[in-house]
């Protein structure tokens, strides 16, 4: 699936990905591909990335590595999925 990552700066990240878990309002969620269709607002938090992840250099200081994949530190957003492509709008 795709993500794309939109902060008032700039585009983070554009690129395949297997999974992503954000912090929603209403606690933690992880989309996979075929995830049904959302839209949900984003709290302060982690989206955190899974997948072969390739970070362009001028933006790779914003992300902490992990295990399989990236963090990302936000304070606020807003998700969209659908048609296993997932838009964050982050803060």
């Amino acid at each position: 699936m795709h993500l794309e990552i939109v902060t008032p700066e700039a585009t983070l990240y554009s690129g395949e990905v297997e999974s992503v878990a954000v912090p929603g309002v209403n606690g933690e969620f992880e989309m996979l591909k075929d995830h049904a269709p959302i839209v949900s607002l984003l709290k302060e938090g982690h989206v955190k990335v899974y997948g072969d992840i390739q970070l362009d250099e001028e933006v790779e200081d914003k992300f902490t590595k992990a295990d399989k994949g990236v963090w990302l530190a936000i304070n606020s957003g807003t998700i969209e999925m659908n048609d296993n492509k997932i838009i964050v709008l982050a803060d």
